[in-house]
């Protein structure tokens, strides 16, 4: 019987539906490096996590989260941790001759220990060079390759390393793109021992563009993970229930459905568990109404409080003004509306706002960034075309707390 899961990752023998798509990347990965993308609290983390636990093709797989990072050296120095956490054997046998000062730190574990080893390759490296090109071109990438072994690097939030390093160290953010786009051409991946799949839940795309180094990244296959079915909701709602013994009417999995909208599986995860507490509390079968309870309850729960937060404060870390306060705009617009909003009432709620801050853009420049905002929107799971040029919040869960608290 499979858990729950409300906060961390799923565990790797509770995936559900996920295997096709899996076996897609490993498949894409035999000639290409990866750029999974995904809102968080969607899969994207639970599928990354079940990659590293049962790699394929013959690769070690090495698994690094470099949200909190601003820094290449501290990228290299991370992912190093990483290898010689998870690998220490073979980390030793490729690295013990042939890279320098990664080498010279692997004599001092025996005094400082395994758990020191990360300060002491930090200590390492201050005493050396400070450039992070040498370290990764010679000390490691150049070494890893001699050695023939297949690694696959598994980096999550990826495109937060790089906003962090634009707000941190902007003088970085082209070099380090440029070097990291030529270890992924040269050598060609189909014929490279190392495989980048990195993870993204903010629309790296776009921060590119606007900074003018989109071209740094079309060297990743771009893979969007794909959302849940309404038969896959149905599906988890019913063998969820069923596997507790839980009596409910039948047409309460699709009921579930319908209210989700375009479903998170993180929101799916905490409503099927309410209607099993639900369950429990009333001792007697399921019914209709208590999906509509549930949702209503989940709403002003603490428990979903910080978790659909958020997706507001989100807004406020990554997107830029004027584009900052027009997302708020139009997402209350469409908080209240029963069906969704035309393209063009957003547009002009988009028109007005900008008025009303002073910005006496061109016409054109207006368009760009209103379908820019647009674009963002639907990337990061807030919105999702319904109709033709008619819009609406993605979740439905979403749409109703952000009406409570926002509109």
């Amino acid at each position: 019987m499979s858990d729950f899961y409300t906060g961390s990752p799923l565990d790797p023998e509770d995936m559900w539906f996920r295997d096709d798509f899996i076996n897609l990347l490993w498949e894409i990965l035999r000639t290409e490096h990866v750029l999974l993308t995904a809102p968080r609290r969607t899969g994207k983390t639970s599928v990354m996590d079940f990659m590293a636990a049962k790699p394929q093709e013959g690769y070690s797989a090495i698994s690094v989260f470099v949200q909190d990072l601003d820094h290449p050296s501290e990228f290299l120095l991370t992912l190093l941790d990483a290898f010689q956490a998870k690998h220490p054997v073979l980390f030793r046998k490729i690295f013990k001759s042939g890279s320098s000062w990664i080498g010279s730190t692997l004599d001092r574990i025996e005094e400082v220990g395994f758990a020191g080893f990360k300060i002491a390759l930090r200590e390492q490296k201050s005493k050396g060079s400070d450039d992070w090109k040498l370290l990764g071109d010679h000390e490691f990438f150049e070494v890893v390759r001699r050695s023939k072994q297949k690694l696959l690097f598994i980096v999550d939030e990826f495109p937060d390393l790089i906003l962090n390093m634009k707000r941190n160290h902007p003088e970085l953010v082209r070099p380090f793109l440029a070097w990291f786009r030529s270890h992924c051409v040269s050598p060609h991946p189909k014929h490279d021992t190392i495989r980048w799949l990195l993870g993204g839940s903010v629309n790296l795309s776009s921060t590119l563009d606007a900074m003018g180094s989109i071209d740094l990244i079309n060297s990743l296959h771009d893979e969007r993970l794909p959302v849940l079915t309404s038969s896959q909701v149905q599906e988890f709602v019913s063998r969820m229930l069923s596997d507790r013994n839980v009596d409910f009417h039948s047409g309460i999995p699709s009921e579930v459905a319908n209210r989700l909208g375009r479903p998170v599986p993180l929101f799916l995860q905490m409503v099927t568990q309410d209607l099993y507490r639900i369950w429990k509390r009333v001792q007697r079968p399921l019914e209709i109404e208590d999906v509509h309870t549930a949702f209503s309850e989940l709403i002003v729960s603490s428990a979903a409080r910080d978790k659909l937060q958020h997706y507001y404060s989100r807004i406020n870390q990554y997107y830029d003004e004027p584009k900052r306060s027009a997302a708020y705009a139009l997402l209350a617009k469409l908080s209240q509306s029963n069906h969704g909003v035309p393209r063009k009432a957003l547009e002009q709620e988009f028109d007005r706002l900008i008025q009303s801050q002073g910005d006496n853009l061109p016409d054109h420049e207006r368009r760009r960034l209103f379908n820019q905002l647009l674009r963002d929107l639907e990337n990061d799971f807030y919105v999702a075309e319904t109709s033709n040029d008619q819009f609406d919040f993605a979740s439905g869960l979403l749409k109703a707390w952000w009406k409570k608290y926002y509109a």
